[in-house]
């Protein structure tokens, strides 16, 4: 008999069983999806599309050209682009070796350019010039997808969309609000979870955290404000002097994305390109 106050030895050779976790029922999961959104909005009421633009053509160009680089590597690079090519007509009529120079350092430079030139043309000749303020429309433009065409309607129209880039897929995953991994089945499933208002905030809440602390490799869990809502809690550092240096951006003061941030971001803009 083992003495008091110890636990007993498992039997030799047998497996010690740990009951799993229930899953949490619907309601729950509603809940707890929805308290992590408020959670959010309070850490970032600042959070905005981290693409700098001026009008639903910038915008549009500016969420092709981001594909497979940062939207800091983007917004260094589209000042000139914009200059040279203010508009779908002048960029539709350009010559493809110019434009390939100027948007060489996003990558893909060569492919890029046959998709902004595309659309532009197609907003030329098929929508007067004018980018489409509907779905159906948007992602007829060549290099165009639901994830671009939701960035452009939630920040250039005002029209609610999830937006599905590689932090959003992460994270609901790691918050358990849903085990898809094709991206149109994760907008529908977590989509599902919220009100249709909610979804374009919803977005740029969770893309911020994944980006300045949730992060692929190393997450901040010792400095995460939704740590105890977490159910992946302990994926990353837990230590909080440890995890404090895992920030990035404003949370650990370093420089933003934009060159031309919104006024109440609270960060540094990022430097132009080429510069220190």
């Amino acid at each position: 008999m083992a003495k008091s106050g110890k636990a007993a030895p498992a039997a030799e050779g047998r497996a010690v069983v740990r009951k799993a976790k229930p899953a949490p029922t619907r309601t729950g999961l509603v809940r707890q999806a929805r308290r992590i959104y408020r959670e959010l909005a309070e850490v970032y009421p600042y959070a905005h599309p981290e693409l700098d633009f001026e009008n639903p053509y910038q915008l549009l160009i500016a969420t092709v050209l981001s594909a497979q680089t940062t939207d800091l590597r983007v917004n260094q690079t589209t000042p000139a682009l914009f200059a040279r090519y203010p508009t779908p007509e002048d960029l539709a009529a350009a010559s493809p070796e110019e434009v390939e120079e100027l948007i060489r350092p996003t990558g893909f430079f060569r492919a890029k350019t046959k998709s902004i030139m595309g659309l532009s043309q197609a907003l030329r000749d098929d929508f007067g010039g004018e980018v489409p303020g509907n779905l159906k429309d948007l992602v007829k433009l060549p290099g165009v997808g639901r994830k671009t065409a939701f960035v452009v309607l939630g920040n250039a129209f005002g029209v609610p969309g999830i937006t599905v880039d590689t932090h959003f897929a992460r994270l609901v995953r790691r918050w358990k609000w849903t085990e898809q991994t094709d991206p149109d089945r994760i907008e529908q499933e977590v989509g599902s979870l919220f009100p249709k208002k909610d979804w374009t905030m919803l977005s740029h809440y969770v893309i911020f955290h994944g980006r300045r602390i949730c992060h692929a490799r190393k997450p901040a869990c010792g400095a995460c404000p939704i740590a105890p809502l977490c159910p992946a809690y302990g994926e990353g550092e837990t230590d909080p002097d440890k995890a404090e240096k895992l920030l990035k951006y404003e949370k650990g003061g370093m420089p933003g994305q934009r060159l031309k941030p919104p006024p109440d971001y609270p960060g540094r803009p990022a430097p132009p390109l080429g510069a220190a």
